[in-house]
C-alpha cells in the first residue's frame, strides 16, 4: 500500500517535544516512521518523550532557545552525530496574560526570543546545504490563532504569533529554490495537561464559553500532530507559505 503521509527514512527535530503539543507531535511522527530529536530544555521530560516514541533511532537533544546564537553550532553537532535533516518543528512556545501597562522589556523579550526569533534562526541553520537533506525538507513552525483573532492581555503573544506567520511566507518564497517548504500551523484552544490544569480552576459557566467558541468543541494534542505530519510529508510537497488553521471552527464565528 502506497501511504503518501509515511515518513520512512526522514529525520525531523521538534523543538519544545519535552511536553503537551510538542510531544504528541513526536510520538505521532514516530509512529509514522520517522527517526524524531526531541529538543526542549528539560532532560527528565525528554527522556519521558523519548520512552513513548515507537521504534528506537530516537534521540533528545536538550537546548535552550534563549541562547539563539548557538543554534548554528547546535545543528552542526547533531548534523554530525546523527545524519542531515529532513524536517524542522518549532513547537517551543512561550505565553502569558499581562495588561500593556504592566508590560517590562525583559519579559517581552524572552518571549519574543523564543517564539520567533529562534525559529528565524533554526531555519537559518536548517536551510544549509551540509545540515538539510539534499532533496530539500519541510520547516514547520506552531503558531496560533491568537496571531489573527486575539483576547485583552496576550498583545505580545499575538505580535509573536502574527510575526511568526508573516515570517513563514517570506521565508517560503526565499527557500523554495532549494525546496525546502515552510508553513504554519495554527491551533485554538488545545486539551493539553496545561489547560486541563487551568480549567479545574473554571466555573462550569466558564468552561462551556470555552468550549462554545469551537463549533467541533475543544480540540485534540493529535489534531494539531495530524496537521505537522501532513506537512512534513510528500502529500504536502506542492504546499509552501500557508498557515493551517486548525482550531474547530473557532475564527469562522
Amino acid at each position: 500500500m502506497i501511504n503518501p503521509m509515511s515518513l520512512e527514512g526522514k529525520r525531523v527535530i521538534i523543538t519544545g517535544a519535552s511536553s503537551g503539543i510538542g510531544r504528541a507531535i513526536a510520538i505521532f511522527l514516530s509512529r509514522l516512521g520517522a527517526q524524531v530529536i526531541c529538543s526542549g530544555r528539560n532532560v527528565d521530560r525528554l527522556n519521558e518523550t523519548c520512552s513513548q516514541l515507537e521504534g528506537n533511532q530516537h534521540v533528545i537533544a536538550p537546548f535552550d532557545l534563549q541562547e539563539t546564537e548557538e543554534i548554528g553550532k547546535w545543528f552542526n553537532s547533531l548534523v554530525e552525530e546523527h545524519g542531515r535533516l529532513h524536517g524542522l518543528v518549532h513547537s517551543a512556545g512561550v505565553q502569558y496574560t499581562l495588561p500593556l501597562q504592566l508590560q517590562k522589556p525583559q519579559k517581552f523579550e524572552e518571549l519574543i526570543k523564543t517564539n520567533t526569533e529562534s525559529a528565524l534562526f533554526l531555519a537559518r541553520a536548517f536551510q544549509k546545504n551540509s545540515m538539510k537533506d539534499k532533496k530539500g525538507g519541510s520547516i514547520v513552525f506552531i503558531s496560533s490563532v491568537m496571531g489573527r483573532v486575539s483576547l485583552p492581555g496576550i498583545s505580545v503573544y499575538s505580535l509573536s504569533k502574527s510575526a511568526l506567520e508573516g515570517l513563514a511566507r517570506s521565508l517560503a518564497l526565499e527557500l523554495a529554490p532549494r525546496n525546502i517548504r515552510v508553513s504554519c500551523v495554527a491551533p485554538a484552544y488545545i486539551r493539553t495537561p496545561m489547560l486541563d490544569k487551568l480549567m479545574k480552576k473554571w466555573n462550569e459557566t466558564q468552561i462551556r464559553q470555552l468550549i462554545d467558541r469551537h463549533p467541533l468543541g475543544l480540540g485534540e494534542m493529535e489534531d494539531v500532530a495530524n496537521s505537522v505530519a501532513f506537512l512534513l510529508s510528500d502529500a504536502a510537497r506542492w504546499i509552501t507559505g500557508i498557515t493551517l488553521v486548525v482550531d474547530g471552527g473557532y475564527t469562522a464565528q
